[in-house]
């Protein structure tokens, strides 16, 4: 888990971004996480948004929190592995993200799939 380097005064965000599926049932646990994110941190706004086949989009997400006065904003990509969508779309996502919003600080996270405690949890899960 990185530390929070967000200077005072600083009205932060964070997108969890995920890959999208015209079920709206596989949305529940992307909006799962982002409810108890707002439980435990509730000074931090947090949207969802979506690749493809689910809205918002990643740029319509950041649009929004821009709106809302957010100028710090974190995209956790909630992708377990680190195929196409993260190595070669979001990057593009991203500096686009940047040149639209200048006055907002970006931090784009490793995929979910690449954080140690996410691993070590799901291996203490499949022997459970």
């Amino acid at each position: 888990m990185q530390p929070d380097t967000t200077p005072a005064g600083t009205q932060r965000g964070t997108i969890l971004f995920a890959h999208g599926s015209r079920d709206p049932l596989w949305r529940k646990p992307i909006e799962a996480v982002a409810d108890h994110i707002r439980k435990i941190a509730p000074d931090v706004l947090v949207n969802c948004a979506y690749l493809e086949l689910s809205v918002p989009d990643l740029p319509t997400s950041a649009a929004e929190l821009a709106a809302r006065g957010v100028n710090a904003i974190t995209v956790v990509p909630l992708f377990l592995g680190v195929g196409k969508h993260a190595r070669e779309d979001l990057p593009v996502i991203m500096a686009q993200l940047k040149s639209n919003h200048p006055h907002i600080s970006f931090n784009l996270r490793p995929a979910m799939g690449e954080e140690p405690l996410l691993i070590e949890l799901m291996a203490k899960i499949a022997i459970s």
